[in-house]
């Protein structure tokens, strides 16, 4: 496997890490924190789709999916408050 397959797939899985953790923090003492992380992912993951997109057009469409997912994950309220 390629080295580079898995620093991307490591900043995949850090991204959402960050969105879960903001999306859990809500509400407590660490949201501020949570949400900071969450905006640095956020710019890393978007920062690493235009990169991935020299290995290949697969490599960055699983970028761009994590880059929704994580977005998904930071805006959807998952309790329905209206």
């Amino acid at each position: 496997m390629s080295p580079m397959v898995c620093v991307l797939g490591g900043v995949q899985a850090f991204g959402l890490a960050a969105s879960l953790s903001a999306r859990v923090a809500q509400g407590t003492r660490y949201e501020t924190v949570a949400q900071a992380a969450c905006l640095a992912a956020l710019a890393v993951v978007g920062s690493a789709c235009g990169f991935a997109i020299q290995f290949g057009p697969d490599a960055a469409a699983t970028m761009a999916v994590t880059l929704l997912a994580m977005t998904m994950i930071a805006v959807v309220d998952p309790r329905g408050r209206g």
